[in-house]
């Protein structure tokens, strides 16, 4: 717009030709196009840590049954090695005694408030189990022990009665070599579970459990065994030295009442005595026949 001031003064309005008034760019050309690729890129990491997490859900509910395949692949393994001795069925009778025996341990574990792991079985070695102890004491250790080969030989026996009973073969003889399998696994020597009841009873006695595996070594020897005395030979050393110099949490360690002494003894040789008299009576039974 022109204004001319004097005497006769006018306003002309603005022509055409005029610029017009700059104007501003928008806000969207500076600021908001940057935070939205900021959230895009936030909101892209968001959904991928989501993602990561519900895999890891999904992983952390699958492993009881990863657990489970795991003992179920080793048993598998362990019947197909043994089946080269003695055919597949009487492989998977043998493994399923081991795995009896085994869960013995573990029920008694859990009753001491150990978390133990599920099986892993080891052909012509048993199976193991996985704690992070045996027990606060010796006791409890005894305890642990013991159930292993309480549970097994029930199982042993039924089986054995039944084939008794019914006059077969199959059973009679899976059922004497698992009271075999049981009562060798009483021999008092760590970490047999015999060696496992002497901790409460009359440590001494691991010498006489190592002195008759070195004699079955002699009569009978094989590899398995000898890898069991080199075992027992090294735990045996080390436990002793450990009771020679006792610490005070040693010496608390083995601490056991006399009641609880004649509980574990009565439990251990009531074992060995049902076993040889079970062995025996299968072993008659066949030998008759």
């Amino acid at each position: 717009m022109r204004v001319t001031f004097g005497p006769n003064w006018t306003l002309e309005p603005p022509t055409a030709a005029s610029p017009p008034p700059p104007v501003a760019p928008p806000a969207e050309a500076f600021g908001r196009p940057r935070r939205s690729r900021v959230r895009e890129k936030l909101g892209a990491a968001g959904a991928a840590i989501v993602a990561l997490l519900a895999k890891l859900k999904a992983v952390l509910l699958l492993l009881p049954k990863v657990k489970i395949l795991y003992t179920a692949g080793t048993a598998l393994v362990s019947v197909a090695a043994y089946s080269l001795l003695w055919g597949w069925e009487f492989a998977a009778g043998f493994v399923a005694l081991i795995f009896v025996h085994e869960m013995g341990h573990v029920v008694a574990l859990r009753r001491e408030g150990i978390k133990a792991s599920a099986p892993m079985f080891i052909p012509f070695m048993g199976a193991v189990i996985g704690a992070r102890s045996l027990g606060d004491n010796a006791l409890a250790e005894a305890r642990v022990g013991l159930a292993g080969p309480v549970f097994g030989s029930l199982a042993a026996g039924i089986v054995a009665i039944v084939g008794v009973v019914t006059n077969t073969a199959f059973l009679e003889a899976l059922g004497y070599v698992g009271l075999l399998l049981n009562l060798f696994n009483l021999l008092p020597v760590v970490p047999l579970d015999g060696g496992r009841a002497m901790a409460a009873m009359a440590p001494w006695m691991w010498f006489l459990g190592f002195g008759a595996l070195v004699v079955l070594d002699f009569v009978a020897p094989n590899a398995i065994l000898l890898i069991i005395t080199l075992f027992s030979g090294y735990e045996l050393y080390r436990r002793w030295e450990r009771r020679r110099n006792p610490s005070p949490e040693q010496t608390a360690y083995y601490r056991v009442s006399p009641r609880h002494r004649l509980l574990v003894g009565a439990v251990y040789i009531g074992l060995i005595v049902v076993l040889a008299l079970g062995m025996h009576a299968v072993y008659l039974h066949r030998a008759l026949t």
